[in-house]
């Protein structure tokens, strides 16, 4: 198994994905916030590049059956029904609902992975469930590809910690070879291996959203596995992995 991690900066390609494992890291906070739609009972989130696509295909459905969500520059977009705050995602807001979801970073690097054997889409906040699912999904043979959304075309600290973290955990026990993305993960996380609630003093786009008065979603994204089931990217929709996999 090799396992490589795009550290956010360059443009995803096919070749970075083809037959590959595919992990989409979003700590702040896509990933985080489609986990807790998820886990409150929305049926999926569907994400979308830009505000006109996710606009035009919410005509396709019944007004009370989807959600328009979504976020540029941090705030929620002007006419959708929901933000990019995880809090935000509860039983009575999404439950039984289609998320239809475009956000800034997260969103895009969902785009870029179609020809993946397998895609998944992680945060701190289910770490430890992403490790089994890729353990399972790459089985002995199967190379992994990590891509860190990052924040504008800019690395963010805080998806390179839980790459590392990922790196670590998918690794562990098996012979792998680390390309040099997943090298610099790995030693990005140590400093954080006791606990990820500093890279809210460490990170500028934790620093960024916390100015702008998100300082509770910072905290829930910095939480450690706070769900118990990854998030799988099947056939352009986000949905729960079931949590009966176990790596054989």
């Amino acid at each position: 198994m090799r396992i490589d991690v795009l550290l956010g900066e360059a443009l995803v390609v096919p070749a970075d994905v083809a037959d590959r494992v595919v992990v989409v890291i979003d700590v702040l906070r896509a990933a985080t916030t489609v986990a807790a739609a998820l886990d409150a009972g929305a049926r999926a989130v569907i994400p979308f590049e830009t505000v006109d696509e996710t606009a035009s295909c919410a005509k396709s459905y019944a007004r009370g059956e989807v959600q328009l969500a979504g976020e540029r520059r941090m705030v929620k977009i002007d006419g959708f029904d929901l933000g990019n705050s995880p809090a935000e995602y509860t039983p009575a807001s999404v439950g039984g609902r289609t998320i239809l979801y475009t956000t800034t970073n997260g969103t895009m690097a969902l785009a870029a992975t179609h020809g993946a054997r397998a895609c998944f889409f992680a945060g701190f906040v289910n770490v430890a469930a992403t490790v089994a699912a890729v353990r399972l999904a790459a089985g002995r043979g199967a190379d992994v590809t990590m891509i860190c959304a990052g924040h504008e075309r800019h690395v963010a600290l805080e998806d390179l910690v839980c790459a590392g973290r990922l790196v670590r955990g998918i690794s562990a026990g098996r012979e792998v070879t680390r390309g040099d993305g997943a090298r610099v993960a790995e030693m990005a996380e140590r400093p954080f291996q006791g606990g990820i609630a500093s890279v809210a003093l460490e990170a500028a786009h934790a620093r960024s959203l916390i100015a702008a008065g998100f300082e509770r979603d910072v905290e829930l994204c910095l939480t450690l596995d706070r769900y118990e089931r990854a998030v799988r990217y099947h056939e352009r929709q986000l949905q729960l992995e079931p949590a009966t996999s176990k790596e054989d």
